[in-house]
């Protein structure tokens, strides 16, 4: 079943380019050439976040959920540090991006039978754009796990999105249609939950789960197939699913780029040129809900339910299961963690924060992370601010870490308890919460 394009549009607004700072004609006098240089830094200056606040995709600008900017809220409430809110039509789990004055955020209208992308004001959260796509099809998926739960990405001059058995489709930062693909059914009792990534000129996206899984790299300009690579089966550990809702992520290998991604019961790297396989490590789950972290010269993968999870140093070619894996140990962790300091950091899925030694996969210390609302539980992926961490629960309670071996909560967040299975965003100080009711903006602001 094709999908078929509908978009509707609110006027977008022009952005404002404040110049006059300094004398133009007085700084003429003094250096000819210097008014058009200092103009076009001052337009650059006038708006930060077109340089330096972007969060185009899943987990930020690097894939490892970094924030590269320590002036963020450590605290909020309901009512402290809201710069706004604004309702969403249904809920959904997907998590949005930032680039410049807008925010990107994948919304399922179910009744509808519509995958859609919502543009948002960064300054306001009005909608400046809706582009929809109607789809009559059936899609499977969990009741936990609405459509449209893959986030989007973009590069400042397009913005991709993948709708499962839906498409991928690709706009302008307008809202313009500029190509579409159907690659075919997507079937999971589960669903779909892989974002796409970009680098270079490829668009990538692990394609599953189900029958039909493989990673395939597509031209982000024409949508055309550059390589795809089938996923190949795995060998059942026990009776259960078999699943990979895994993120690739690239990485830098001795100054060679790698496209890291795990399929179930292996983390692979491949050349993101052409989809080559350069190395695996064997030894993790048959079934993988979370990404690969890097960091500190080492990749972790957490594995699902049954938690056969594993860490090793990227290096060489070939088989590195014996010669570059750090440690195998059994962590079911569903979210994705961050490194930090020799360290690695995860949330189960129940609630329980822990910190590994991340060369030895040993336990420094595990603690239940409890708000007073009924649901501790949480989906959500940790951010790492500085030597802090950021996650929230399914609650909206947002917890702040202290990124250390010593075990601290340094703030508990609580907003109105709305359902939350999103990762955080960040943008020039700003942090952006997707609950299942309400996008959130939440800031720094001029209130006592």
């Amino acid at each position: 079943m094709r999908s078929r394009p509908v978009t509707s549009h609110t006027t977008v607004p022009p952005i404002p380019f404040p110049l006059t700072l300094l004398s133009q004609s007085r700084l003429s006098r003094w250096y000819p050439n210097a008014v058009g240089v200092l103009s076009a830094l001052l337009l650059l200056s006038a708006v930060p976040s077109l340089v330096a606040g972007n969060w185009p995709g899943w987990r930020g600008p690097s894939g490892d959920g970094v924030v590269k900017e320590s002036k963020v809220p450590l605290k909020w409430s309901s009512t402290e540090n809201i710069r706004w809110k604004v309702p969403l039509p249904e809920r959904g789990n997907s998590s949005p991006v930032v680039w410049g004055n807008r925010i990107f955020l994948t919304q399922a209208l179910e009744a509808e039978k519509q995958r859609t992308l919502m543009c948002l004001d960064r300054e306001t959260g009005k909608t400046l754009w809706h582009a929809k796509v109607a789809f009559e099809g059936e899609d499977v998926s969990h009741s936990t796990n609405p459509y449209c739960s893959a986030s989007p990405i973009t590069d400042g001059e397009r913005v991709i999105v993948w709708y499962g058995s839906a498409g991928v489709h690709c706009y302008d930062l307008e809202g313009k249609l500029l190509w579409q693909r159907d690659l075919g059914v997507q079937k999971h009792d589960f669903g779909y939950g892989s974002s796409p990534i970009l680098h270079e000129d490829l668009c990538i996206l692990n394609f599953g789960p189900g029958d039909r899984s493989f990673v395939i790299a597509m031209n982000k300009e024409t949508g055309e197939t550059v390589w795809q690579v089938d996923v190949p089966d795995a060998e059942m550990q026990y009776q259960g699913p078999i699943y990979s809702y895994s993120t690739p992520i690239v990485i830098d290998q001795e100054g060679i780029p790698v496209l890291v991604t795990a399929y179930p019961a292996r983390l692979v790297g491949l050349n993101p040129k052409t989809g080559e396989e350069l190395w695996r490590c064997e030894g993790l789950d048959q079934n993988v809900g979370s990404s690969p972290v890097y960091g500190d010269g080492v990749a972790v993968i957490m594995a699902g339910f049954r938690g056969q999870s594993i860490a090793f140093t990227p290096k060489g070619k070939g088989d590195l299961t014996e010669s570059h894996r750090l440690w195998q140990i059994r962590q079911a962790v569903l979210s994705t963690g961050v490194i930090h300091d020799g360290h690695f950091y995860a949330l189960k899925s129940s609630g329980v924060a822990m910190c590994l030694d991340l060369q030895k996969g040993t336990v420094v210390w595990e603690e239940r992370l409890a708000s007073p609302e009924a649901n501790n539980n949480s989906w959500s992926s940790m951010n790492l601010v500085g030597d802090k961490i950021y996650v929230p629960n399914q609650s909206g309670v947002t917890f702040v870490l202290k990124a250390a071996p010593k075990f601290e909560v340094l703030a508990v967040n609580r907003i109105e308890p709305e359902l939350t299975n999103a990762s955080l965003a960040f943008a020039d100080g700003q942090i952006y919460l997707r609950t299942h009711t309400h996008l959130w903006c939440i800031g720094e602001t001029d209130a006592p």
